[in-house]
Parts: C-alpha cells; sequence; structure tokens
C-alpha cells in the first residue's frame, strides 16, 4: 500500500495538478518519502523546504494527525499505508475581538 502525500491547492500546480501523490511504501521517514516526491515534482521543494533543508516556517506537515515538529521532524517515522499532509499555517481573525 503507498504512502498517499495531501497537498494543499496552492502546491497543486507544482505536482500536475494533482490533490495527491502515491509514493513507494519503502520510505521509512518523511524526509525519505520527500525526497521521492521531490523527484516527481521538483517544484514543490522550494515551497517546502528552506535551502537549508529545514520545513519552511508557515509550513506544517502532518503524519496522520502528528505534526512532524512534534514527532522528530524530518526524521519522524512513516509507514506503509499512511498519509502525510502538507498545510499551511492558517492565520486570521478579526482585530480588537477576543474569543
Amino acid at each position: 500500500m503507498p504512502i498517499r502525500v495531501l497537498l494543499p491547492s496552492y502546491l497543486r500546480s507544482f505536482a500536475g495538478g494533482r490533490r495527491e501523490v502515491a509514493l513507494s511504501p519503502a520510505a521509512r521517514t518523511v524526509a525519505e518519502a520527500l525526497e521521492e516526491l521531490w523527484r516527481l515534482h521538483p517544484g514543490l521543494r522550494d515551497r517546502v523546504l528552506t535551502e537549508r533543508g529545514a520545513v519552511r516556517p508557515y509550513v506544517n506537515i502532518f503524519v496522520g494527525q502528528a505534526n512532524i515538529r512534534e514527532a522528530g521532524g524530518l526524521a519522524a517515522p512513516v509507514s506503509e499505508g499512511c498519509e502525510i499532509l502538507i498545510v499551511p499555517n492558517v492565520a486570521g481573525g478579526c482585530p480588537g475581538q477576543r474569543g
């Protein structure tokens, strides 16, 4: 069963319009899975990672429901059949309002 990467709309144009990319189940870490994603769709890399190879501050990556920032970063484990979700940070609200 492949590893699936789910892409937000702003990244889909760099992946041939795909909202989902299936990867080999052989990857053991997020970094390995993303390396395969970059080989398939090289335009995605610079939108997700910095020039030093770190996840951009305004991008979150989840494996299942776990944010990789709290699960080992790019070394976070992945397994056959898992979903990797790449999402932008969301900010907003109305000035002057408090919840």
